[in-house]
């Protein structure tokens, strides 16, 4: 294993190679969960048949929360085994289990031809992946945040959504050429399970490249200082402060960018009356743009401080929210509805760009991992996981404005959060450059 040690000088080479190394196998974790999502309105039928599509999305996406469900069990089993065992060792566990659950979905057969069996292993896939990221989240938020110059942090750092949006771009991108290249038929029967299977590959890929990675020096000097165990009690205790900051700084901003991103593709197709090529089309480009946005938006948080962003975004959240999906309501033109979505996207920027390394910034490197992790799991579960479910449920009972005003109020909750809170940039726990 490749370790860093203490007063060791890290070289701009030796931090580039770590970054994108550790940058490359976020990728392949967030396709691997997006690929569900982006898939839904093609799978959904062989596992949950009925003849009402909006009851079908709603099972799908009950079986996306119930994913969410595992994520604090992840985040707090491998918070701990990366705060214990090192960032390098919880990259690949995490990313073997996320290889397990794609083949599990690629292989299993529809609900005709194995019965209830069929949604029971595709909840048993999605569990694994809630497990997978839920571990994922923390120690690669952790280890861009600690392998990142100080003066760079927040450049650096914001790669780690950079990634997680590559992967869902990437989920995207396989989409339109699989719609482009076959028959909606083919698609709809066998084609979906293809992305699953380019997803396992890419997992065992991953597994071989985190092997080679450098280990960070906040865990090197952690461990030589025989510094406290990780661990939830010692979390708890110590840190309660800390911990609440991170759950109720996440709530808002991950609700949005589920809503604004994940369920913005059905939403464009169920209400604004999109075709799933169209809305699938937008999806793509707005979150590529929205993917370069993530470091530019990070380098200026070294420059002006975290703080400024996250309050630019929960002022502007609480304020076009609900403007921005009214309108989107009526548009029938696509280039207005990415005009509109954009602006969503540019809003919560300041949330995704940096909130790594916020979360990372306040907690010492012997419970970071699990400071990181487990509060944000826990927020993403009760708001970023049900996103869609709460949307649809809205929906369904005849009034879909209520998601608008619910995504709002959250917004404000974090807003408070990120006006009372010290600016991380210059308060931070990370103390070695």
């Amino acid at each position: 294993m490749t370790t860093i040690t203490a007063g060791q000088p890290v070289s701009r080479q030796e931090r580039l190679k770590a970054i994108i190394g550790g940058s490359t196998g976020n990728l392949v974790e967030w396709f691997d969960w997006y690929v569900y999502s982006a898939f839904t309105l093609y799978f959904a039928p062989h596992f949950f048949p009925s003849d009402d599509p909006t009851a079908r999305l709603l099972s799908a996406a009950a079986v996306f929360a119930v994913g969410f469900v595992m994520r604090p069990i992840g985040a707090w089993i491998m918070g701990i085994y990366a705060d214990r065992h090192g960032r390098k060792s919880g990259l690949t566990l995490s990313v073997s289990l996320m290889c397990a659950g794609s083949l599990i979905i690629a292989c299993t057969p529809g609900y005709e031809t194995i019965g209830v069996a069929a949604p029971a292993l595709l909840v048993l896939a999605r569990l694994m992946q809630g497990l997978s990221v839920g571990g994922e989240y923390g120690a690669s938020a952790t280890y861009l945040s600690e392998m990142a110059g100080k003066d760079r942090r927040g450049f650096f750092s914001s790669f780690q959504y950079v990634t997680l949006i590559s992967g869902q771009l990437l989920a995207i991108m396989v989409l339109l050429i699989l719609q482009s290249t076959m028959t909606e038929a083919a698609l709809d029967s066998w084609g979906w399970r293809i992305p699953f299977v380019i997803g396992a590959a890419l997992a065992v890929v991953v597994f071989y490249l985190r092997r080679g990675l450098a280990e960070t020096e906040s865990f090197t000097n952690a461990k030589a200082n025989d510094a406290p165990k990780s661990g939830f009690l010692q979390l708890i205790r110590h840190h309660p402060k800390e911990t609440a900051v991170v759950m109720l700084l996440t709530a808002g901003g991950t609700l949005a960018f589920y809503a604004y991103s994940i369920y913005m593709q059905k939403f464009l197709v169920n209400t604004s009356g999109f075709s799933r090529p169209v809305a699938s089309q937008i999806n793509a480009a707005t979150l590529f743009v929205f993917m370069l946005l993530q470091p530019v938006a990070g380098a200026l948080s070294d420059r002006i401080g975290r703080k400024p962003l996250m309050v630019g975004f929960g002022i502007a959240g609480v304020l076009f929210t609900y403007p921005i999906f009214t309108a989107l309501e009526t548009t029938r033109d696509p280039w207005v509805a990415g005009a509109l979505v954009m602006a969503a996207l540019v809003i919560v920027t300041g949330y995704t760009s940096i909130n790594a390394v916020v979360k990372a910034e306040l907690f010492p490197a012997h419970i970071r991992a699990l400071g990181v992790a487990l509060p944000y799991a826990l927020a993403n579960t009760l708001f970023g996981g049900t996103a869609e479910y709460v949307a649809l449920r809205f929906k369904d009972g005849g009034y879909e404005r209520g998601f608008y005003w619910y995504v709002t109020a959250m917004i404000a909750i974090s807003l408070v959060v990120y006006l009372r809170m010290k600016d991380t940039r210059r308060n931070s726990r990370i103390m070695e450059d």
